[in-house]
């Protein structure tokens, strides 16, 4: 009875020992074929090639070099626009919009491409000074706001606009833009 309860035993472990070797095996498999697909997978590293100083990015928000970097950006695709290239303007600039706004910023954008399709009239923008507030998420881009129509310059006015971002995560999004008044125009 002993031999027969001793036997029994032994099959029981043999059984384990067995079915641990085969879950091991498998692991070992799928290790492997972990191992080769990562050290054969392409690499990713975003360059930045605007600027020769390292930027980063942390969850208490973005510095203030960034947003100026991103703002001055955004500003000169928002501002230097043509009849031959609105539909791809128009595009580039949702891309940076925040979901939350991407609606009415677009309903923005159409009235602006409604307005100049099929004109011969371009603006051309050249920043002057910018203000960034990282705490706000806003800044402020001062220059020359030159309109042509064809190749002949018909105004030349010094603007500033204002851009309103939110940030998700690491990310920042267009929430607005607005031009501001001067001082002489209140008045």
């Amino acid at each position: 009875m002993r031999a027969e309860f001793a036997y029994e035993e032994a099959q029981k472990y043999l059984r384990q020992r067995n079915w641990l070797a085969l879950v091991a095996g498998g692991l070992a498999v799928t290790t492997l074929f972990g191992v080769g697909a990562a050290a054969t997978r392409d690499r990713e590293v975003v360059l930045v090639p605007v600027t020769s100083e390292r930027l980063s990015l942390s969850s208490a928000g973005p510095d203030a070099h960034y947003l100026e970097l991103v703002t001055r950006d955004t500003a000169l695709m928002l501002l230097n626009r043509s009849p031959q290239g609105l539909d791809y303007w128009m595009a580039e600039i949702l891309k940076l919009a925040d979901p939350a706004a991407h609606g009415r910023l677009k309903a923005e954008l159409v009235k602006i491409v409604d307005e100049q399709r099929g004109s011969d009239i371009s603006q051309a923008f050249v920043i002057r000074k910018m203000e960034v507030d990282p705490a706000a998420l806003t800044s402020t881009v001062t220059g020359t706001l030159k309109t042509f129509v064809g190749a002949q310059v018909i105004a030349s006015n010094d603007r500033s606009f204002r851009f309103r971002w939110s940030r998700h995560g690491l990310a920042l999004g267009l929430v607005g833009f607005e031009q501001l008044q001067d001082q002489s125009q209140k008045d």
